[in-house]
């Protein structure tokens, strides 16, 4: 069975499009959770302080880096500001939205995968009744391509983990834990805390357990049509447990 993917850009009253109409240097995207935003507003020049003052009136800034590269910030916002009727819409035409968002130029752009072409036919047409709009792409894909960012929502992906366990889990991954050769130990970030090295480990092995199980079901899904068995897994009396 062929499904749609259809890409467009649009126009209409919203904060974030507004800033990136301003600042064509700015690229912002924008994820959306249960209970807030969370946006990547990255640009290859320098900001000015008008800019800087506007992202720091967006939301509560989650990380920032400003250096010869250009300017990386992530913030964190309410949902006070989403226009809630363009999602609704994509759920009427049975239409299933691929984030992020993404504000260039004065633009918003959209992905959004359909069952049917007159689904995405019919979406375009609701839009635009009160929109500026442009279709950029429409291409019939298979289920093979199906894209894996639609498997898996982040905020399912870090469901059931308290506020410790991300914190935990940040700043384990902002210290390189995760990289090979480890850039950092647990006793060097349980001494960045106010906790027990016992304590923080804890609070760490709980969150990758939680991030896995989550990420299990989704993990299947993706690997369900692979062919082989490119590890060996399962099989015994490889040339490795034979010389042990």
């Amino acid at each position: 069975m062929s499904l749609y993917e259809a890409s467009f850009r649009l126009k209409h009253e919203c904060p974030y499009r507004e800033i990136s109409e301003r600042y064509p240097d700015l690229t912002i995207r924008e994820w959306y959770l249960s209970d807030c935003q969370v946006l990547e507003i990255t640009s290859a020049e320098a900001p000015t302080d008008e800019l800087l003052e506007e992202i720091n009136g967006i939301g509560t800034v989650l990380h920032e880096s400003i250096d010869d590269s250009g300017l990386h910030i992530v913030t964190q916002s309410c949902l006070c500001s989403l226009e809630g009727s363009i999602l609704e819409r994509f759920e009427e035409h049975d239409c299933l939205y691929q984030p992020p968002t993404i504000h260039r130029q004065g633009w918003e752009h959209y992905t959004v995968i359909a069952f049917d072409e007159a689904d995405v036919r019919a979406l375009l047409r609701d839009l635009e009744r009160d929109r500026d709009i442009e279709l950029l792409s429409k291409t019939a894909i298979t289920e093979q391509q199906i894209p894996h960012s639609m498997l898996a929502p982040v905020d399912q992906l870090f469901e059931d983990l308290t506020d410790r366990q991300l914190a935990a889990l940040q700043l384990a991954l902002e210290n390189g834990y995760y990289e090979q050769p480890r850039g950092t130990s647990l006793r060097e970030l349980a001494s960045q805390t106010s906790v027990a090295r016992s304590t923080y480990e804890e609070h760490l092995r709980k969150a990758e357990n939680k991030l896995m199980t989550n990420a299990g079901a989704y993990l299947r899904l993706v690997t369900s049509g692979s062919a082989g068995n490119p590890l060996q897994s399962g099989r015994s009396g490889t040339s490795e447990q034979r010389a042990d």
